[in-house]
């Protein structure tokens, strides 16, 4: 009778358990045991999420997550934190995916000498017609002055080099290069700047629109070539968190070309392609209107209203302390800013604009004013808003003009920058906490490969204002530092604001793309000196593991 009875108690319990997990909804992953940052509307902190189709289908605690979902994936994260997928609101994607796999690293090079020894090196290793390289920086040598062609003569008679400066506004060429591209003492082209020597020769250094004139002989890039550095690019974001990268001014071929990549699977980073100004993209984009496919978004105009503070071409008011009589370089016509404000308007579009210098700045600002006229919701954006003069923050919270932004931009030029706007014009630069108070929010990103891709370094510097070694104690200027919530909020869901994609990412709640990263501690309370170092253990897009470090097979 006893073992009757256990009998029918067994057959109960399964038959218990069966209807329990047959009332249970079936998803695709749960992701359990974490601590995960939602960076909703009220940064609300759960241990658990849910993930069917590719989307977020329910957050929560433990217990609750696991009493109403079953999933054949199932993630414990060890008590690890999750994070929305990183967004680099900046970026030029296909041109660090080219660069790192066609160009010489110059990036830390502490002479033109060792620029020179890298490209011969370079060279020997990668065998080709044009020798190109990437990353120097003049303020980082001993002597603080643009360098010459003659050792690159010496080195490379016959074979044409380019070397493109860091932040991709200067670039240096070998005589063999200018002979190609027909360059001689009279060469000039409206803002750019052909450096020359004491006899009226070009010294092969090329600022901004001149650099135009060696360009346009580099031959272009093969397909093979850009589909192998897209995917190059791909991997490297993903291994540092990221999930949708923004690309600051793409031509229609390239961004097709995302986009069948995306469409084939091979593509699997979200894109936000800003296009550049010229006829073949307005007739084939503005007609259709702003695109949005959930991987790649097309829905701005991009411009340049003048150079680069390290190679002083940005735009100022008043000279550079550094040298006398300079002002930089405005690169258009002001009626060619209002030609493309008025398409972009018309058409529905965004316009981004890269300014650097206050007076840069402050021509944008007004011509956007003339077209926004007031309060909206376009979201034009300033790519940078590096320099802006104390009379200007105004229009853009009058006309909700929407700073995008570069914090390793502050780390990185902190050294000198004073030297070229002087101890008063700098109070207002790189003044990212006064920007934010204009409208509550701005857009975060790398600027890459003018500095690293890594999104924790963005982090890092918008909250610490300090380099990797530490340095100032204090942090620079420190008054316009982001609090840890803004500065996780600027590289999640403000990007994804910045290109009408709020609803669809950037945050992890219900409904929306299932994009996150684990990392290996928490970014929102360790020591900020911690933060760089930090591992990522995987990224996730649609629910998918896209990377990992080998760590989260512990746990999946």
């Amino acid at each position: 009778m006893r073992n009757l009875y256990l009998a029918i108690l067994t057959i109960a319990l399964f038959l218990i358990t069966m209807v329990s997990c047959n009332q249970k909804e079936k998803a695709d992953l749960l992701v359990y045991n974490a601590k995960v940052y939602t960076v909703d509307d009220n940064f609300t902190v759960v241990s658990a999420l849910a993930v069917k189709d590719g989307k977020i289908v329910a957050v929560g605690n433990d217990d609750e997550i696991k009493s109403l979902y079953q999933a054949k994936n199932m993630l414990d994260a060890g008590g690890k934190p999750v994070y929305p997928g990183f967004n680099d609101g900046h970026s030029h994607f296909l041109s660090y995916g080219l660069t790192t796999i066609t160009n010489a690293d110059l990036v830390g090079t502490q002479s033109f000498d060792e620029v020179v020894s890298r490209v011969i090196e370079h060279h020997k290793n990668y065998n080709s017609e044009w020798v190109l390289g990437r990353g120097w920086d003049q303020n980082d040598w001993e002597v603080k002055e643009f360098p010459t062609k003659e050792k690159l003569d010496k080195a490379f008679p016959n074979i044409p080099v380019v070397l493109r400066r860091i932040d991709g506004h200067a670039l240096i060429a070998n005589t063999e290069a200018m002979k190609r591209a027909g360059i001689h003492p009279q060469s000039m082209v409206a803002g750019g700047e052909i450096l020359v020597n004491e006899k009226r020769e070009p010294t092969g250094v090329f600022i901004d629109n001149a650099m135009s004139l060696i360009e346009r002989v580099i031959p272009e890039p093969s397909l093979n070539q850009k589909i192998t550095a897209l995917k190059t690019a791909q991997n490297n974001c993903f291994a540092v968190g990221l999930t949708t990268v923004s690309d600051a001014g793409l031509d229609k071929e390239d961004i097709l070309l995302m986009d069948s990549l995306q469409k084939a699977g091979t593509l699997k980073m979200r894109i936000y392609a800003m296009m550049n100004p010229n006829g073949e993209n307005y007739d084939y984009f503005l007609p259709k209107g702003p695109l949005h496919t959930g991987r790649l978004t097309v829905s701005s105009i991009k411009m340049y209203a003048d150079g680069a503070l390290g190679s002083r071409g940005a735009l100022l008011l008043k000279p550079y302390s550094d040298e006398p009589g300079h002002y930089g370089l405005q690169l258009h016509s002001l009626a060619y800013y209002d030609f493309v404000c008025k398409k972009a308007f018309d058409a529905g579009f965004q316009v981004n604009t890269h300014a650097i210098g206050d007076s840069g700045n402050r021509i944008i600002l007004k011509i956007y004013a003339k077209y926004l006229t007031g309060p909206n919701d376009k979201r034009w954006r300033i790519e940078h808003a590096q320099v802006i003069s104390p009379a200007d923050f105004h229009y853009f919270k009058d006309y909700n003009i929407i700073p995008s932004i570069q914090t390793t931009h502050c780390t990185s030029d902190m050294y000198w920058a004073e030297e070229r706007l002087g101890p008063e014009r700098i109070k207002t630069a790189y003044a990212y906490h006064v920007l934010l108070m204009q409208n509550g929010w701005l857009i975060n990103g790398t600027d890459f490969p003018v500095e690293s891709i890594s999104p924790l370094l963005t982090f890092y510097a918008a909250v610490a204002r300090k380099d990797l070694k530490g340095w100032p104690p204090g942090g620079f200027q420190i008054e316009n530092a982001l609090t840890r919530k803004e500065a996780l909020r600027s590289i999640t869901i403000w990007p994804a604001k910045g290109s009408f994609d709020e609803q669809f990412k950037g945050s992890l709640e219900v409904g929306k793309a299932a994009d996150f990263t684990i990392l290996e501690d928490d970014i929102m309370t360790i020591p900020e000196n911690k933060i760089p170092t930090l591992k990522i253990i995987a990224t996730f897009i649609d629910g998918e593991k896209v990377y990992g470090s080998g760590e989260e097979k512990k746990y999946l």
